[in-house]
């Protein structure tokens, strides 16, 4: 694991009296329950260090977010509301970044299990944190988009692909809808139900940024620039 993941402590900020709004990521690793505890324990290892390139490609850094949190085969992801990290950055550099890093990681394998693939979800909303961790209705919606079997049907079904993205309608009716970015290939619609709502998201197959930023993929696969290490939360 990089340094820039590499420090993990334990939540201490004071609990917040109210929610506060963050842009929500999180990511799956496909058909982690088939591959033995090593296996998974070096897919972990790499999921985190290309998530940790592309988040310093795409110019997300520690004061940027919350602490990361660990969902064993998976990570989330709380951004802080800033101006410099627009939802724009997460779907047109953070998610083309790391398709290409994915998929560079996956050709030069040797052994299929350790190819890594993922599911991912863009969202935003109000969440709370209560001194051991987040929650809230919006981080509900954010992980049953995200488990939703469209989502990892679509996934099996782009097998060019190592990463599909469901976005939130949300995200698509502020952002995708204005043509502010392209967040890749459009895929279903998807539709899951949290507590008596029906909730909607759209599957994208995000296109590689190999061909549009080959500068900044290069420089996050030598070498990170030296930053204040993100940690890493335990999920509750």
């Amino acid at each position: 694991m990089s340094g820039h993941l590499a420090a993990v402590r334990a939540i201490t900020a004071r609990p917040s009296a109210g929610p506060v709004y963050r842009s929500i990521v999180a990511v799956d690793l496909e058909g982690s329950t088939k591959r033995t505890n090593v296996v998974k324990g070096e897919l972990r290892r790499v999921m985190y260090e290309l998530l940790d390139r592309a988040l310093t490609a795409a110019g997300i850094g520690p004061n940027h977010l919350e602490d990361l949190v660990d969902r064993g085969d998976g990570v989330l992801i709380l951004v802080r509301p800033h101006d410099d990290v627009p939802k724009t950055v997460l779907l047109g550099r953070l998610m083309p970044v790391l398709t290409a890093l994915l998929a560079g990681h996956n050709a030069q394998v040797t052994r299929p299990e350790l190819e890594l693939r993922l599911r991912a979800v863009v969202h935003a909303g109000e969440v709370h944190y209560d001194g051991r961790g987040f929650y809230g209705d919006d981080l509900d919606v954010a992980f049953r988009l995200l488990d939703a079997p469209a989502v990892k049907r679509a996934l099996r079904e782009a097998t060019s692909s190592p990463l599909v993205l469901v976005v939130s309608e949300e995200i698509v009716t502020g952002v995708i809808r204005h043509g502010y970015v392209s967040p890749g290939r459009c895929g279903p619609a998807v539709r899951v139900r949290v507590g008596e709502r029906l909730r909607r998201g759209r599957v994208h197959i995000p296109v590689p940024a190999d061909a549009d930023r080959p500068a900044a993929i290069r420089q996050a696969r030598r070498q990170l620039v030296p930053t204040t290490p993100l940690s890493i939360a335990a999920a509750n």
